[in-house]
């Protein structure tokens, strides 16, 4: 029988913004594998622009530590929901996990997520409170919470025996004792990982090793990471590449590397339970399977959850078309479309028109965050307005649900369930503690979109939001969305601060005096529920007449300035998104005021 190998593979799982990340800076710090400048940094994985901006995290990310003579690859992965096809992937190479809860928040929608997952595979659980320094943290009841989650999932005997760790990322530190252990290391944790997650099983014979996560390189092409499950993995060996369909193609590695500390180091093998990179295998895709040639077995397949949303990427046709990008054609978006759906196999894309590409993926945040990038990558293009996935089920039409939890302040809850319940959102549960409320609904997708932006409104900016798919259900009634009208451009040209302080009667305003609008596009919302088109480049007449009286002083409110999310999120059916490097805009889909008219009864529910 094979030693199992000093090896132990975690994966950190959390609801967002519970702490993972500064969890394993406090690691990379006191173990000194982050130092100097790159120790000084907060949320040192998080190495992304958008990830540092956003302050969460969108790609799960390998590191690897070495504590009492055992290497620990930690595998930090993302909290948001809609980057839930992530966590799926990257779980199958860990043997155990790390969940994280926070202290005084409690499970939330995504801790059920992960710990399902996880639960499911097998994976060995240790339970980490974390912020236990919060004032109003509340550790025994948010035990109890954990406990009664496992229970309810389905947890094993082995999976509900977890050892529990109190902990403070923030500050570097955990215990097992609250009342007596010192709280001045974070090195309690990784003995508990040394101890109570296993080992991976040693197993000779064929080696095999499935790609659970792909990157890319200028110089060695694609990049296939992932656990070696059999054997020992070496460059030499003659392999074969096996898709998930059972083809089996002939392969050669160029390299093979391990991770050590932040960053890989090239070895000549890779032997059974190690995380690895592997270098310049063409073609190669999340879910394939490396093998001998002479006995190409594949491992199963990796079972992921389906997309709930789905926008229509088009091509920019505005006046304003090329100003500021540099990849403008149908052929440049395809081509990335399709580079981003071979990292992401939660993401989807087809053709349904010229120009234009039906993109499904996991929720508004998860398209946005591809949309950002891509503006940034110097693209232009247009969206549609969110839809909902509907499926159909012994004749009968489904919608996804999910599970909303909104933590708001006591005094403002009825504002909160007014709004969602006009959304056809129905209560589930409500908790009350430290002076805030915690409300659970169950709620059609569809009354997610632009939900968020009441939600905060109407509480002052004190609401908390999360939610995750929760399944499908038959499709319920019409829900109300936008209900003012927009204030349209009627013709091209420089914004006026005359004509903008003439109509703040009118709405308000998305644009700012000296900005550049065209004929068709969205400048403001609309103060009743019609459409108005406005003249927003009229200029004061000038004459050689003296006036018998002063001018009056122009007074412009400043622009209301909507995120990419929010734009999408407010955009009716008949309206579009354009996104370029420079600027964000919403805008008609037929941009003359005849044509508008004249398709005022077009169907919008079908791909463009």
């Amino acid at each position: 029988m094979p030693t199992a190998p000093a090896i132990r593979n975690v994966a950190i799982i959390a609801h967002v913004d519970h702490g993972k990340t500064t969890l394993v800076d406090a690691i990379l710090r006191q173990l000194h594998v982050a130092e100097g400048e790159v120790a000084a940094q907060d949320c040192i994985l998080d190495s992304n622009a958008l990830e540092r901006e956003r302050g969460i995290t969108i790609l799960a990310k390998n590191v690897s530590v070495r504590h009492a003579g055992v290497k620990i690859n930690v595998i930090d992965t993302p909290g948001h929901a809609d980057f839930g096809g992530q966590v799926e992937r990257v779980l199958n190479m860990a043997d155990g996990v790390l969940l994280l809860v926070d202290a005084a928040e409690g499970p939330m929608p995504q801790t059920r997520f992960v710990l399902d997952k996880a639960l499911k595979l097998g994976l060995k659980p240790i339970v980490v409170l974390n912020k236990i320094d919060k004032p109003a943290e509340r550790h025994n009841e948010v035990l109890n919470e954990i406990f009664d989650l496992f229970v309810e999932l389905g947890a094993s005997h082995d999976q509900l025996d977890f050892p529990i760790l109190y902990a403070a990322g923030r500050d570097g530190w955990a215990v097992r004792d609250l009342a007596q252990d010192p709280r001045d290391s974070i090195v309690p944790l990784l003995d508990a990982i040394v101890a109570h997650i296993p080992a991976p099983t040693a197993e000779d014979g064929p080696v095999q090793m499935q790609v659970t996560s792909i990157d890319y390189s200028d110089f060695t092409g694609r990049i296939g990471i992932g656990r070696v499950r059999r054997g020992v993995l070496a460059a030499t060996l003659p392999l074969a590449l096996v898709k998930q369909d059972r083809t089996v193609l002939p392969c050669k590695v160029r390299a093979l590397y391990v991770f050590e500390g932040l960053g890989q180091k090239e070895a000549a093998q890779v032997e059974c339970g190690d995380v690895c990179a592997v270098h310049g295998v063409e073609g190669v895709d999340i879910g394939d399977t490396l093998a001998p040639v002479d006995f190409p077995e594949p491992l199963d397949p990796i079972a992921l959850d389906a997309p709930t949303i789905s926008m229509v990427f088009r091509i920019n046709d505005s006046p304003g078309f090329g100003s500021s990008g540099k990849y403008l054609t149908s052929r440049h978006i395809r081509e990335r479309l399709y580079r981003e759906t071979q990292k992401d196999v939660a993401l989807s894309f087809e053709e349904v028109g010229e120009g234009s590409f039906k993109v499904s993926g996991r929720g508004v945040l998860h398209l946005a965050v591809l949309v950002e990038n891509m503006r940034r990558e110097g693209y232009e293009l247009t969206m549609s307005r969110p839809r909902v996935i509907v499926k159909t089920i012994d004749g009968v039409r489904h919608e996804p649900f999910e599970t909303l939890v909104v933590d708001v302040p006591d005094a403002t809850t009825g504002p909160v369930i007014e709004n969602v319940g006009k959304r056809q959102g129905l209560m589930q549960r409500m908790h009350a503690a430290g002076g805030r409320t915690v409300l659970e609904f169950a709620i059609p997708t569809r009354g997610l979109i632009g939900l968020r932006t009441k939600l905060v409104t109407a509480t002052s900016g004190e609401a908390i939001v999360h939610h995750r798919f929760l399944r499908y259900e038959s499709m319920r009634a019409d829900i109300p969305q936008r209900l003012n009208g927009v204030l349209i451009s009627m013709e091209a040209g420089k914004a006026n601060t005359y004509a903008l302080d003439g109509l703040q009667d009118r709405g308000f305003f998305f644009v700012d005096p000296g900005e550049w609008c065209y004929k068709g596009q969205i400048v403001g919302e609309h103060c009743k529920d019609n459409d108005l088109v406005v003249n927003v480049q009229r200029a004061k007449k000038l004459t050689n007449i003296r006036a018998a009286g002063a001018d009056r002083k122009l007074f412009v409110a400043p622009a209301t300035k909507l995120s990419l999310e929010e734009a999408l999120e407010y955009v009716n059916d008949d309206e579009l998104v354009e996104a370029t490097p420079a600027a964000v805009r919403l805008r008609k889909y037929f941009l003359n005021e005849i044509e508008r008219k004249r398709r005022r009864d077009h169907d919008w529910t079908r791909a463009e």
